[in-house]
């Protein structure tokens, strides 16, 4: 296995702000602030490649998600799996991410996503 920045994370050789710590995840914010305010990655201390690789530490990871969601009135919770699903580190990691009426923030199967991918694309036109 290559170097795992979240496997560092969890041994404590690398830096994160973490937000909630449990005996089989933890919960840490993303380095780029994430896409709203809230939104944070849930990964297990283990390093599991993608959330098919184990079910049941991926059980575990979403366990406490479920956690964190709870404590939103809305909210998204997201994983992916490979580098066409947008996977870019691989070791599981399950985002959450709080939402508001309108927080203008699409996900690609929403209508929020056409309406924006339609505005890219006038503007592009022009």
């Amino acid at each position: 296995m290559k170097h795992c920045v979240f496997c560092a994370i969890v041994a404590g050789q690398a830096p994160a702000v973490i937000v909630r710590e449990w005996p089989d995840a933890l919960a840490i914010r993303p380095r780029s602030g994430g896409v709203n305010d809230g939104h944070v990655f849930v990964l297990p201390r283990v390093h599991v490649e993608d959330a098919g690789t184990d079910p049941d530490v991926t059980a575990a990871v979403m366990r406490r998600a479920a956690e964190l969601v709870a404590e939103h009135p809305a909210a998204n919770v997201v994983t992916s799996k490979g580098e066409a699903a947008t996977q870019s580190v691989f070791h599981l990691h399950v985002h959450v991410v709080p939402r508001q009426e309108g927080d203008d923030l699409p996900l690609p199967w929403t209508p929020q996503h056409t309406v924006r991918a339609a505005a890219v694309r006038d503007r592009e036109a022009r």
